[in-house]
């Protein structure tokens, strides 16, 4: 181990300092040598599925999946023409298998952290950009911190934080009813998709609540105080480095993880993030630990549980890296909140129905009543979170041989007929997220269109829809040992967002409801309107009179 240790950190340096061409260089030698013992190796047990045809030799279809603005509509595209199984090229002659089946789709994420794991590619950019929490660990590290974590993340600990969100909802209400009228006009136009010039937008109440609420820290974002996470954040809805380096380097360390290292816009941009995050909440870390010592129960925010954590069956405590990495998971719902608020926009009726349910009901809330006394609100929210989930999808790894049944059979490459798939250790298996909220083969021909009405019907949820396994028919927040562990809190803050923010103002597109929305990418994918400059989604926000 002394040993390679000095050779690894002089060939990382070299991985650094090195052009792209040496690099390119390299791994072409590398994938070539690959390519021969893939040849020449042991015939795999893997069942041979059909699927695409390569476009690339080094990059299979990878270049294409990377590129697009919504993956899930190829990948259902592929699953119509081979079946809810099938096989796809991507880079150096890696063979993927895409699952589009609930059944599969079960017996995979059932079985996540132990029988399949991360892939190595995935782990090292999840280490570098977030670091060793829930989403990098795997097997018993992964098990011990989710025990010692779940109690935070509960209904009975999101329950005591109820308060604290709906102090921030009122100051983000304060905000806007000051922004509409000191314009005089009786509405203004704000965008919700910026990330500062505090009071404009919804973006601040969410950092502001998550702050509050989740580590008794008030970054003040409403109130015009500036703070580091702004830029932070600002950074995260940024459009990504799409250079030809950036692109490859991406790509390459799926398969090849030390070619993260080589010095890119990309990876520049994630590690000054996390040095900036890490800066962050160590400091808001800090002041929890503080604010716990003769805090009552009730005081005790969700970083504070966090760092009093312990396993039952170990006694071991999560470490300050684990929850530093808990800390930095916050843009993906800032998204979520972005979409909740267009959809409602362009779709005026549904926006309007809500209110009227929402003025039914005189006074705050409570977190019970906001989660089960408001059946449209809860109808509208299951519709975001199918229509615009925050993550893409799941890559795992076989990690020893296995059989994957399926609910409907596949043909596989030899024209055999099977209903159950073989994999042998090292597969990789893909899951798209967005493809199996919206396909029309599991939600109907309706499948994606905003109709929180679905959830409502007797009949709204198809039979293939129920045999997902995921939260609320959902793999919105996937499932399995690696389901989200704060979803809980995701749905109760947009809930309460909405109840406070749909009863007292009227949203509406700049442009009229039928304005063009597109996807643009980032370190997450973010919704902007079409022909705007930059990443914009301009809303005229009118005060509510009755």
């Amino acid at each position: 181990m002394s040993t390679f240790v000095p050779i690894y950190n002089a060939f990382q340096a070299f991985v650094r300092s090195a052009s792209f061409i040496d690099v390119a260089t390299w791994l072409a030698a590398v994938w070539a040598l690959l390519t021969v013992i893939r040849a020449t190796g042991k015939k795999s047990r893997t069942t041979k599925l059909r699927g695409p045809k390569s476009t690339s030799l080094l990059f299979g279809v990878g270049k294409e999946l990377l590129e697009s603005p919504d993956t899930g509509v190829i990948f259902e595209a592929w699953s119509k023409e081979y079946g809810v199984a099938y096989e796809v090229p991507m880079i150096c002659g890696e063979k993927r298998i895409m699952l589009c089946d609930p059944k599969a789709i079960a017996h995979v994420l059932s079985r996540d952290t132990w029988s399949y794991v991360g892939i190595p590619g995935h782990k090292a950019s999840v280490l570098r950009v977030v670091g060793k929490g829930l989403i990098w660990a795997e097997g018993e590290s992964h098990r011990r911190q989710r025990r010692s974590i779940a109690p935070s993340f509960n209904s009975t600990a999101i329950r005591k934080l109820g308060p604290a969100i709906h102090k921030t909802v009122e100051r983000l209400k304060l905000a806007w009813e000051s922004k509409v009228d000191a314009n005089g006009s009786g509405s203004v136009i704000l965008d919700v998709h910026k990330w500062y010039h505090s009071g404009d937008l919804l973006i601040m109440f969410s950092l502001d609540s998550f702050g509050i609420a989740g580590f008794s820290y008030d970054f003040g974002s409403l109130d015009g105080k500036p703070n580091s996470m702004i830029s932070v954040l600002d950074a995260f809805g940024a459009p990504f480095p799409q250079s030809l380096l950036d692109n490859s380097v991406l790509l390459l360390s799926t398969v090849f993880p030390i070619v993260i290292n080589v010095p890119t816009s990309r990876g520049k941009l994630f590690d000054k993030l996390r040095a900036q995050m890490s800066e962050i909440c160590d400091i808001i870390i800090d002041n929890a630990a503080q604010g716990n010592e003769g805090a009552s129960d009730k005081d005790v925010s969700t970083i504070g549980l966090l760092l009093t954590a312990e396993d039952e069956e170990s006694g071991q405590r999560i470490t300050r890296e684990e929850v530093l990495a808990q800390a930095r998971e916050l843009p993906s719902l800032l998204v979520t909140m972005t979409w909740a608020l267009l959809e409602l926009a362009r779709h005026p009726h549904v926006q309007t129905k809500l209110r009227e349910e929402l003025l039914s009901f005189s006074g705050e809330p409570s977190y019970d009543q906001l989660t089960t006394g408001f059946p449209y609100l809860d109808a509208v929210v299951q519709e975001i979170l199918r229509v615009h989930p925050a993550a893409q999808g799941r890559i795992r790894q076989a990690d020893e041989d296995d059989v994957i049944p399926l609910s409907e059979p596949v043909q596989t490459k030899s024209g055999e007929v099977v209903d159950s798939i073989t994999v042998e250790r090292g597969t990789v298996i893909g899951i798209s997220i967005p493809c199996m909220n919206c396909s029309e083969a599991i939600w109907g021909p309706d499948a994606k269109v905003f109709r929180p009405e679905r959830w409502l019907d007797p009949d709204g949820i198809t039979k293939k829809a129920q045999e997902m396994k995921g939260y609320r028919h959902l793999l919105t927040f996937t499932d399995g040992p690696r389901t989200c562990i704060g979803k809980l809190f995701a749905v109760a803050e947009i809930k309460t967002v909405l109840s406070v923010v749909i009863k007292n103002f009227v949203l509406e597109m700049r442009d009229g409801p039928d304005t063009k929305i597109e996807i643009a990418r980032g370190i997450v994918l973010r919704p902007k309107v079409v022909g705007e400059d930059g990443i914009k989604v301009p809303l005229r926000v009118t005060q509510y009179k009755g």
